[in-house]
């Protein structure tokens, strides 16, 4: 294996000629980065001072301002509900990603247990934690529940969704494919700022609601949409032998498709189906345009002051690094199951 990439990178003068100059920019463009980002890097400053920028990177901004960044708008003092906020969260995707929790009531359980620690936890209001409102909530932990949220919801939603245009009833297979998709030719952006301003006025006031369950509400339908698509194009996959293998067992039309078609129809759409969680997390940063203060609207208030006006780019590089950590981890996870789901078939 190590002799055939040689000559694929040395087998001719012009290869070979290609690869060293690929190598000399690689290693000019890491040089030039570790001397900014590492070398001259200023990581602390005086307080009320910023850096000289005739140096490296001011990573300074990121120690002076990580709360604001990761917390928001959150009070000072209440950070730690955040921080534990985010953790409940966090491990209840881990652990939902286990086999062992790969049932309709224990996945339930688990997510139900953890929604409700997460707003407990932000909200407050009892054992002596002040209360909280939503408007309040921002930075990392409204990132989270915003993604947790909307893939909660609108898995369940796509699945009524897709098997509601299989029906057998035209008016309710034409409306549910009419409404999906007029919601897929629309951009998220306009659908979020329906949600959060337009629908108000032709809602009552006991309807209303808070905007950020209109948001998430809006964003599951979204994705609901798109996910649809995706388990529609799973369920085509699956041969007409399923059904009727089915049917020859004596099971009823529930146990036929929670036991047989749903679970194919999933394993089919592994790959677009993770595709489309990643992209829902990415998605979340549009939720600044509505006002609402996610880790993207707090980064920008973390440079938005005169002595660090000109740090953008460090406090991005922060954001970006969370993004492509959770992303990196969501995609190796969708490579484990497939890899796993593959040793499967054999």
């Amino acid at each position: 294996m190590t002799a055939d990439r040689s000559k694929q990178y040395f087998g001719s003068w012009q290869s070979s000629a290609v690869t060293i100059v690929s190598l000399g920019m690689v290693t000019y463009v890491l040089l030039q980065l570790g001397d900014w980002g590492i070398v001259n890097s200023v990581w602390k400053t005086e307080a009320g001072q910023g850096c000289d920028h005739d140096v490296g990177a001011c990573w300074a901004v990121i120690t002076d301002r990580y709360r604001l960044i990761f917390f928001g708008l959150f009070p000072h003092e209440e950070h730690w509900r955040s921080a534990m906020a985010m953790l409940v969260i966090t491990v209840t995707g881990v652990l939902s990603c286990l086999p062992v929790f790969w049932k309709f009531l224990r996945i339930s359980l688990l997510w139900a247990i953890g929604f409700i620690t997460f707003i407990l936890l932000m909200r407050g209001g009892f054992f002596g934690m002040p209360l909280v409102k939503t408007a309040a909530w921002g930075g990392l932990s409204l990132t989270l529940i915003i993604f947790a949220a909307t893939v909660a919801i609108g898995m369940p939603l796509s699945i009524v969704i897709t098997f509601a245009r299989r029906s057998s009833l035209p008016v309710l297979r034409y409306s549910v494919s009419f409404v999906v998709d007029i919601t897929r030719s629309l951009p998220l952006v306009t659908i979020l700022f329906t949600a959060a301003f337009v629908l108000p006025f032709g809602l009552p006031d006991w309807a209303e609601g808070d905007i950020l369950i209109r948001v998430i509400l809006a964003f599951a339908f979204f994705f609901a949409c798109y996910q649809s698509e995706v388990l529609r194009a799973g369920l085509q996959a699956i041969p007409d032998g399923q059904y009727d293998g089915a049917r020859a067992l004596g099971l009823n039309r529930w146990q036929e498709i929670l036991l047989i078609i749903l679970p194919q129809a999933f394993r089919n759409a592994l790959p677009p189906t993770i595709n489309q969680i990643v992209i829902t997390f990415k998605e979340t940063s549009l939720v600044v345009i509505i006002g609402l203060f996610e880790i993207l609207a707090s980064a920008n208030a973390a440079y938005g002051t005169a002595i660090w006006a000109n740090t953008y780019v460090e406090v991005y590089v922060l954001v970006a690094a969370v993004y492509f950590t959770f992303v990196f981890c969501l995609s190796r996870y969708g490579a484990y199951l497939e890899r796993k789901m593959r040793i499967g078939e054999n």
